[in-house]
């Protein structure tokens, strides 16, 4: 039996259009799932206003999804040595931006 050659590995071209190119601004992730996907709901809460809209959602599967968090944690350590630690605000300081249960986007 021959040895298997190893293939060099594919690149792939990532193309972003004008549309999602601009992005959707988001200061609340509301996160669910089931035991095939994570369901990740971007929301924008606008002070004062008593609705917010989901702007975008993502569905992943779980091992997609732990890849996204060790992408993240890597950022993110990357970020803090060159910004400085990230600072995590008083939840108190934001009284509403907690979703009522049963009114979970899904």
């Amino acid at each position: 039996m021959e040895p298997k050659k190893n293939k060099p590995a594919q690149q792939i071209q990532i193309q972003v259009n004008e549309k999602v190119a601009d992005g959707e601004y988001a200061n609340l992730a509301i996160i669910t799932h089931s035991a095939a996907e994570f369901v990740m709901d971007f929301v924008r809460v606008m002070p004062g206003s008593p609705k917010a809209n989901v702007q975008s959602r993502v569905i992943m599967t779980p091992s997609h999804t732990k890849a996204l968090l060790r992408a993240l944690e890597q950022n993110i350590t990357k970020y803090e040595t060159e910004h400085g630690e990230i600072r995590m605000p008083d939840p108190m300081a934001f009284p509403g931006m907690h979703p009522k249960p049963g009114n979970m986007p899904n």
